[in-house]
């Protein structure tokens, strides 16, 4: 039987990725958690097992896609029986079920058999029609509150491919999320009249579908013809009334709390579309009989949703681009897309720039003696198998400083007016690879000594350099470290990382003439940069904060007497 493999699960937040290398063709016999490609995430490589073992029929992407949790990356025929085995015993059942089915209708042949062919006669034009093909058009549906338009950012089918209902289409961009257009029927696609790239509206034709006729006219002709037959007019009007009144008179019940265990009465294409706008589906309550939820229930719940937060402060989205010029009319131009890696630090960094008010404070440590000390014990840190460095001890030594002053160990929560601050100490530390920035973090600092986060911090550049670091190393930072000295550079202003409210910033060290003692004496200065979120965090703090850090760098001692 043939099985999709599909993109699974990749953590928390992490909804998509980019494709940077395929280990498998098609044709190829595969084992069941072998590795079928690479997967490349926000700051991540990650590895994509396959969940079956079998034979590879068909790669449905290549390197350089974008591609989404969910969506089929390969299928296989798969060498497991036990389906093929249920699927024959299913057969069997029905089969016995429709021999049970004709043997009662042999029994009251007699007495419906004028019936039966009267009903027929009736239906033979749908059927007639059922057996013709149709040209349909398929149109951008409502994609949600507020939401008129998208760019197209991938098209997922292709002219002659047969599609079933829920299968997705394109993909579109709308402000900020990325979401599937599903198939609302079963056909093949005859053309397609839009591209990656294109700009498309709600109701707007983008593709054309072959489908059978008959099957549109009966799923449209049941909602409205059966409810009448069954229900008096009254039950009818009394349902459509139901939604009104769920928003007027009971705004508080999606505020319950769900049972997790319930099962949601709801079509695929209703749940993708609770997914695709960030709705949970267990908490919306369903208009139709038995409690089932369509489309227009998800974005009734979401318009109340937006009625209730509407009194929270809103924050920022940062200044609207500009339209560029064309470049090419002044000389030659080489566009290139941007890598998963810097694509995703851009976007970061402008929300963190736009949302946080910052300020950086600049001052310069006397590491003379540190100098000394770290080169005297530099071999036996090596023993160890780590390499001791100034961002090593300063690792160590803002632990101490978050200790000191706990307002640098926070974060900002202004949607609920509140600061967090933590009890734990996780070190971030900026890393220049050919990908672009990554911040691999050491954790609970305060649990190792330098030797221990020495070890950890050659591990972890490393694997940074050989694109090797998991999302686990990168996740739960509180505070950032940026050494630039090795490159040089006498100060700058480093960004604030999002949700942290600081970040350290290291230059080149260097040789200048300090007065001591009545003299000019040559000592080695390292220039620190603290770039701080102004909102919790103000100038006089940050200023004994760094100078706090310069002191212990300057007299190490003066560290054991503040544990």
């Amino acid at each position: 039987m043939t099985v999709e493999i599909k993109l699974p699960e990749l953590g928390e937040n992490i909804e998509s990725g980019r494709v940077v290398g395929i280990m498998a063709s098609a044709g190829d016999k595969i084992e069941k958690d072998q590795i079928l490609m690479e997967l490349e995430t926000d700051k991540a490589v990650v590895e994509v097992p396959a969940d079956k073992s079998g034979t590879i029929e068909d790669i449905r992407v290549n390197e350089g896609d974008d591609v989404k949790v969910g969506q089929t990356l390969v299928t296989i025929r798969s060498d497991e029986t036990a389906g093929n085995e249920s699927v024959k015993a299913d057969k069997d059942k029905q089969a016995e079920q429709e021999r049970e089915t004709q043997k009662k209708k042999s029994e009251t042949e007699n007495v419906s058999n004028k019936k039966n062919a009267d009903e027929k006669k009736q239906a033979k034009p749908v059927k007639e029609s059922s057996d013709k093909k149709q040209i349909v058009e398929f149109k951008i549906p409502e994609l949600g509150e507020n939401i008129e338009s998208g760019s197209v950012a991938g098209v997922l089918v292709s002219v002659g491919d047969s599609v079933a209902v829920d299968q997705g289409l394109i993909e579109l961009e709308t402000d900020k999320a990325v979401a599937e257009v599903p198939s609302e029927m079963e056909g093949v696609v005859k053309e397609i009249l839009i591209k990656a790239g294109d700009q498309v509206k709600v109701g707007q034709t983008v593709m054309k579908l072959e489908t059978e006729s008959g099957a549109i006219a009966d799923e449209k002709s049941v909602p409205d013809d059966k409810p009448q037959a069954d229900k008096p007019a009254e039950d009818t009007s009394e349902t459509k009334e139901k939604p009104a009144k769920k928003e007027l008179s009971q705004p508080a019940q999606y505020n319950q709390p769900r049972d997790p265990n319930n099962l949601v009465p709801a079509a695929p294409s209703v749940r993708r579309f609770a997914r695709e706008i960030g709705i949970d589906i267990h908490d919306v309550p369903g208009s139709g009989r038995s409690g089932h939820i369509s489309v227009e229930d998800i974005k009734r719940y979401s318009k109340s949703l937006n009625k209730q937060s509407g009194s929270a402060p809103a924050l920022s989205k940062g200044v609207e681009a500009e339209a560029l010029p064309d470049f090419s009319k002044w000389g030659e131009v080489d566009p290139q897309p941007m890598s998963k890696v810097r694509e995703t630090t851009a976007k970061h960094l402008s929300y963190a720039w736009a949302t946080i008010p910052h300020v950086t404070q600049h001052d310069k440590a006397d590491i003379t003696e540190l100098e000394k000390l770290r080169k005297r014990f530099a071999k036996h840190m090596e023993e160890a198998g780590g390499k001791l460095t100034v961002t090593a001890i300063l690792i160590k030594v803002i632990e101490y400083a978050l200790k000191k002053f706990p307002q640098f160990n926070a974060s900002v929560d202004m949607g609920n007016n509140k600061i967090i601050y933590k009890k734990y100490y996780n070190i971030g530390i900026a890393a220049d690879t050919d990908r672009g920035l990554l911040v691999p973090v050491i954790k609970n600092v305060d649990q190792k000594n330098i030797i221990q986060i020495s070890v950890e911090l050659t591990e972890l550049s490393k694997k940074a350099r050989d694109r090797k670091l998991s999302l686990e190393e990168m996740q739960g930072g509180n505070f950032s470290i940026s050494n630039l000295g090795g490159i040089g550079g006498t100060a700058f202003t480093p960004v604030v990382n999002s949700p942290e409210v600081a970040i350290l910033g290291v230059s080149r060290s260097a040789f200048e003439p300090v007065y001591i003692d009545g003299e000019f004496k040559p000592r080695l200065m390292l220039p620190l940069s603290l770039s701080y979120d102004h909102r919790i965090i103000d100038g006089a703090d940050a200023a004994r904060f760094l100078r706090w850090v310069c002191e212990i760098l300057e007299q190490p001692f003066l560290l054991s007497l503040e544990d």
